[in-house]
């Protein structure tokens, strides 16, 4: 509980999205007049995927040309149920996971997986997984390597706080109260038990995990 209230302390605003300015037309009916009316993205678990995926790749489209780059977008974008999931390089899909193809430059989730999440835990978790798998596909392009796999899913976790703060103080994504502490209780619960990082499949622990996201989101995705 220390750990993250101290967390808590470096974020200087209220962090990530439940919203959108951008609704989604004809999403709902108006009691009075019987209108069609527009629900703003990010009401639904549907339109926070959507709204997590779409402003990533917005954000990592013009932080690549700023740098004189050219962003490549991903292939495709798939959610898949259990095991049923799409191979890559391979290797089988597994149940519970989110994961970026470099094989397939795709990005693929367990659905069923991802939505228990956002009931349990809040919507958070979809603002820390699809922006942490973005990472990952940000890593491919610039060509970013590593011996330790647990180096990469840091700075993953980084580019997933750097890509958020940005939107949030750009206006492309709204804040709710509340939302700073479903963001750092989803990444301690996806956080290592110990701090083994050369075990192959190393993530972080969840102290690590969080103090990245957070040096991320206060500092951009530069320092990352």
């Amino acid at each position: 509980m220390r750990a993250i209230s101290l967390l808590l302390a470096l974020l200087m605003v209220t962090v990530v999205a439940c919203g959108s300015d951008q609704p989604d037309p004809g999403s709902g009916t108006d009691p009075a007049t019987g209108a069609a009316t527009a629900t703003p993205r990010g009401e639904t678990f549907e339109s926070d995927v959507e709204l997590a995926k779409e402003s990533t790749e917005a954000y990592w489209k013009q932080t690549f040309a700023a740098g004189g780059l050219t962003y490549r977008p991903i292939e495709d974008f798939i959610a898949y149920q259990g095991a049923n999931g799409p191979s890559c390089g391979g290797q089988p899909a597994v149940p519970n996971n989110a994961f970026y193809c470099p094989a397939g430059h795709f990005i693929a989730y367990d659905e069923n997986w991802m939505r228990e999440l956002d009931e349990r835990m809040g919507d958070g978790s979809i603002y820390v997984i699809i922006p942490h798998e973005f990472g990952h596909a940000v890593q491919a392009q610039l060509n970013t390597s590593s011996q330790l796999n647990v180096e990469l899913e840091l700075q993953a976790d980084c580019y997933a706080g750097g890509t958020l703060g940005a939107l949030v103080r750009g206006g492309a994504l709204l804040a709710e109260d509340g939302d700073e502490n479903e963001l750092l209780i989803n990444l301690a619960a996806a956080g290592d038990p110990t701090d083994d990082w050369l075990r192959p499949d190393a993530h972080g622990t969840a102290e690590q995990r969080q103090a990245v996201f957070v040096r991320g989101y206060n500092e951009g995705t530069d320092v990352c």
